[in-house]
């Protein structure tokens, strides 16, 4: 079994993150115990944060079964619980000093219309998708701090209607990581966002007739619009695991699993996935001179923030994210990703290739937008809004390309 770890196929190795300590909450099962068993792999040790004993005992002894005893530690944690954080974060000092990273994993999910979801289920959902994940950043960060490293990893989700109860809160451990980021700069610890895709678990499956009753649409029509982003619960949680390892680039940052596993090499079978796509020579280097325009462009765009007061860079830092669907770091990491791929004729990298592109030329279209209001003079104001037009067409002719074969 560790052998054939999906995991182990990439460029990361059995000593990536030796001697590191790692919480994953709501590690008992599912995505969470894939990610516990991917980071043991990498050599972590592994604390398994589970609200459920049989669950949590089971998994913590399959791990030291499979990398040997001590891999795992079981401690019952009810997250959204101050006095149950409060014991894991004693107990993981006391067994290992100190903890190098906080997978918050744990969730709840209550499907159904915002008025028609009792205010108990919002409630529950509240204490286990941000509560939880508040807590745990309180228990832990203070001495992450004192040890200049860290990582507090969020999970994310954004999803669609009827599914509030549980999407709301999860967007806002999207946010708690964008504020932590923020409030970290500079301090060695590092805090963003991954998102597993759609993982058919049974409980996921047996959720779908429900949605698509609510949605008015058929449950395979349902399904057949989750391929592109259906992935195993392995490789969801390889992603996690490898996220980790690679924590640095991925600061304050919305990833995804598949993301990750591109970047650590790891390929995935076709099977349950979006189907590589196919592209010419030339097509290739359309793509790579396109993203090499777009990714300059905000290159130079985000290194004059630099030179405007704080208030006004955190402006724009604050309203590009929000815009654009990520921050300018993401961007221009995925941008440089996409410009190698092509310039490799690698179908497999450009096709990971996931970031809104309709979003970033969104933000450009809000810049003209507002640039009509500031330039007074008309032919000034003509002037800027061509410059921004062009920026926004460079990024949908990006877009175009990719979407023509």
């Amino acid at each position: 079994m560790v052998d054939r770890s999906l995991i182990g196929r990439g460029t990361l190795t059995r000593q990536t993150l030796a001697d590191r300590v790692v919480v994953v909450t709501g590690a008992g099962g599912g995505i969470g115990f894939e990610a516990a068993r991917a980071l043991c792999w990498l050599g972590a040790r592994v604390i398994v944060a589970e609200i459920e004993r049989h669950r949590g005992r089971a998994a913590a002894a399959r791990l030291n079964e499979a990398f040997g005893s001590g891999a795992a530690t079981y401690v019952r944690t009810d997250v959204g619980s101050r006095r149950s954080v409060r014991r894991l974060a004693r107990r993981a000092t006391r067994a290992y000093g100190h903890v190098d990273a906080v997978l918050n994993n744990a969730t709840i999910a209550r499907l159904g219309a915002v008025q028609e979801v009792p205010i108990r289920a919002w409630d529950a959902s509240y204490r286990v998708n941000l509560r939880g994940p508040v807590l745990l950043a309180r228990a832990f960060l203070p001495e992450m701090l004192r040890r200049g490293h860290g990582v507090f990893v969020c999970v994310l989700s954004l999803g669609t209607a009827y599914m509030g109860a549980y999407e709301a809160l999860k967007a806002a451990q999207i946010h708690l990581a964008h504020t932590l980021a923020a409030e970290l700069e500079g301090t060695g610890v590092s805090a963003f966002s991954i998102g597993p895709g759609f993982v058919p678990t049974e409980t996921a499956l047996s959720s779908l007739p429900k949605l698509a009753a609510s949605m008015g649409v058929e449950t395979d029509e349902l399904r057949a619009t989750l391929v592109g982003q259906t992935i195993s619960a392995e490789a969801a949680g390889a992603g996690f695991a490898a996220a980790i390892a690679l924590a640095e680039r991925y600061r304050d940052q919305e990833i995804s699993s598949l993301q990750v596993l591109h970047d650590a090499g790891i390929a995935l079978s076709n099977e349950g996935q979006a189907p590589t796509r196919t592209f010419g020579a030339d097509t290739f280097e359309q793509i790579r001179a396109a993203a090499q325009r777009v990714r300059e462009t905000l290159a130079e765009q985000s290194a004059g923030w630099a030179d405007r007061s704080i208030f006004e860079r955190q402006w724009l830092i604050r309203t590009f994210r929000s815009r654009a669907g990520m921050p300018v770091e993401g961007w221009l990491e995925a941008l440089a990703r996409l410009e190698r791929a092509a310039a490799e004729q690698d179908a497999a990298g450009v096709t990971a290739f996931r970031a809104s592109l309709d979003a970033l030329a969104g933000y450009y279209a809000y810049l003209g937008e507002m640039a009509k209001g500031y330039a007074k003079d008309a032919a000034e104001r003509e002037e800027q809004l061509a410059i921004v037009r062009g920026w926004q067409e460079d990024v949908e002719a990006l877009a175009g390309v990719l979407e023509e074969e």
